[in-house]
């Protein structure tokens, strides 16, 4: 049976997204919002919350327990000096934890991630068996002759 591990992981996540469309409520206010203050502009994609939580679910399952701070890191970019046409040297930013924070507590209610007591979230088996299934979906989609191995 094939695992998270091994499909590519935008294939995963679009999959993932997909499901999670109906499972979890975009916020109202997830259109006007950066994902960072490294970026000018909102996401202009209409899905955009979805695969940022099949993102997060997929982050936890391989890199968890892992917290907030961690996940903005990850999430970040690289930001400008004070203006925008000033020669300045990049310094690192981080992403939006408002956006991280309330896509794991949706995906908490849904009973795919669990709080680890001072130790961030983590996967639960209900969260790794939806992964592993999609997984065993999207492997099966590939055309990939590597990749038909795991089916």
């Amino acid at each position: 049976m094939p695992t998270l591990y091994d499909v590519p992981a935008d294939a995963l996540i679009e999959a993932v997204a997909e499901e999670l469309d109906g499972r979890i409520e975009q916020p109202d206010w997830a259109q006007y919002t950066k994902t960072g203050v490294d970026r000018e502009l909102p996401p202009q994609d209409d899905d955009f919350w979805f695969v940022r939580s099949a993102s997060l679910l997929r982050k936890v399952a391989k890199s968890g327990p892992i917290g907030v701070e961690r996940l903005a890191t990850e999430y970040g970019g690289s930001k400008k000096g004070s203006t925008r046409y000033r020669v300045a040297q990049a310094k690192q930013s981080a992403g939006s934890k408002k956006i991280i924070r309330v896509a794991l507590q949706q995906l908490e209610e849904e009973g795919l991630v669990e709080t680890a007591q001072g130790e961030g979230r983590r996967i639960t088996a209900e969260g790794r068996s939806l992964l592993d299934s999609i997984a065993g979906d999207v492997i099966d989609d590939l055309d990939r002759d590597d990749l038909q191995k795991y089916a």
